[in-house]
């Protein structure tokens, strides 16, 4: 009888789990919005030819976003992922974009002012705080999203010792988002058998790293995603992962080889803020 009430017991938590995650990813209309945003007549032709490698409505499902929450994309880069948010949240939720004060903002700003129908509800902040610029409010946010940019914090981008500030941005994110709040990361992925060091120029960062990061902030790892994996990607070109598409480092060199393997392999992983 005990055993009986036991395996009752986990059926009935391993149901509210379920539960829990399908009421935050997998409602019918949650994912018909997220279709219709990936549909989006406002995407560029070029994004559009990349969702083959992106997987953007796999990806944003795994991460939970709902069209009613409050987003924060760091380093939105050309807008590729802001084409799909915004439309996406654009009735029930709120996005905003954060990028570093000064030049890296102007881009992404020129794309929203262009076309102000689409982007007109889009907030803007700065992001990390110690480039400059006003930060995200702390607290505000359900979701966080960072698309290929942890190992450019790594790298030290955009400061003039090149010194790594990923912890100190790691901090930052947490603290903008509200208790149960999710961060999502998508980024090169180094093989753990390789050299970390190759972390610092490459383009590629371990996931025990990032793992690392999270967890040295408070974060609770909530589970990872293979949707973006690429087994053909060797993780070892001169001129790192920039060689492969879309950038081709090479340019015509061996162009035809780079174009067959693809975008790189790619971690897509989840962490959540504790309730306390």
């Amino acid at each position: 009888m005990a055993k009986r009430a036991f395996l009752i017991i986990g059926t009935l938590s391993a149901l509210a789990l379920t539960t829990g995650l399908s009421a935050r990813t997998g409602t019918p209309t949650a994912k018909t919005e997220l279709a219709a945003a990936v549909a989006a007549p406002t995407r560029t032709a070029t994004n559009v030819e990349r969702d083959k490698y992106r997987h953007p409505a796999e990806t944003l499902a795994f991460f939970g976003v709902k069209p009613t929450d409050k987003v924060v994309e760091i380093w939105p880069g050309g807008g590729w992922y802001t084409e799909i948010l915004a439309p996406y949240l654009a009735e029930k939720g709120q996005l905003t974009i954060v990028a570093p004060a000064g030049k890296p903002s102007e881009g992404i700003a020129k794309k929203l002012d262009a076309t102000p129908a689409a982007y007109g509800k889009v907030l803007r902040a700065n992001f990390p705080s110690n480039l400059g610029g006003t930060p995200v409010a702390p607290g505000s946010a359900d979701v966080v999203l960072t698309f290929r940019n942890v190992h450019n914090w790594r790298m030290g981008y955009l400061t003039t010792d090149k010194a790594d500030y990923s912890e100190a941005a790691f901090r930052e994110i947490y603290a903008m988002l509200k208790p149960g709040g999710v961060l999502g990361i998508e980024d090169h992925r180094l093989p753990e058998n390789m050299d970390t060091a190759r972390e610092a120029s490459s383009g590629y960062i371990k996931v025990s790293t990032i793992k690392a990061l999270a967890a040295k902030v408070g974060f609770q790892f909530a589970g990872e995603s293979q949707v973006n994996a690429n087994a053909r990607d060797t993780h070892d070109y001169p001129k790192g992962v920039w060689t492969l598409p879309p950038t081709f480092a090479e340019k015509d060199a061996d162009r035809a080889k780079y174009a067959a393997i693809g975008e790189s392999d790619r971690m897509t992983l989840r962490f959540v803020k504790p309730r306390k």
